[in-house]
């Protein structure tokens, strides 16, 4: 599959509003139960770019089929090296390697602007392919948390994997680093 990998802009919100919401009803890779309303797409989209970190959009033949971000991991400034990593892929475009190569493009652009953590917190100990692509993009398992959601009648675990970037936590980071949350 031929794709363009770029960053999202406005343009794409309702899109990638249709990706997600599809995996709100009927997936477990987020714990929302009822689709956002576009605005709030949008706004979260905003805060993603305004606080320097990336946000990709993976076309096909002119249609969005995938989108992948990094966002601030915890609030609190002690936490401001770490993000968490977002993928979504229209569910037509899953097995395809989509995610991969959005993943691929994410990582390094994480990495450029200082990041030492990235953490994935998937949904569900049985979504083995988000835990593949993860663990094939050099993330390693960092720990399950049991039945800590509810969703579609069900309990639902969390799995953590997390990749260190820029050396991790084997050094101190830069005092004026590229990326903080201050």
């Amino acid at each position: 599959m031929n794709l363009v990998l770029r960053d999202a802009t406005a343009t794409d919100m309702a899109a990638l509003l249709a990706i997600y919401s599809h995996h709100v009803v009927h997936g477990f890779g987020t714990f929302d139960e009822v689709p956002p309303p576009l605005n709030e797409m949008r706004d979260k989209w905003r805060g993603v770019v305004a606080s320097g970190l990336p946000w990709l959009v993976a076309e096909a033949e002119g249609a969005v089929v995938g989108y992948a971000y990094a966002s601030i991991f915890r609030p609190r400034t002690g936490y401001r090296y770490s993000v968490e990593d977002s993928v979504y892929v229209r569910d037509d475009q899953r097995g395809r390697g989509v995610g991969a190569q959005l993943l691929k493009c994410l990582i390094p652009r994480c990495e450029a602007v200082g990041v030492r953590q990235v953490i994935a917190v998937i949904g569900d100990s049985k979504n083995t392919g988000s835990i593949a692509l993860h663990r094939n993009a050099g993330f390693d398992h960092a720990g399950t948390i049991k039945g800590v959601g509810f969703k579609l009648g069900r309990w639902v675990d969390i799995v953590m994997m997390q990749r260190a970037l820029n050396g991790g936590d084997e050094s101190l980071p830069p005092v004026n680093g590229a990326w903080t949350l201050a």
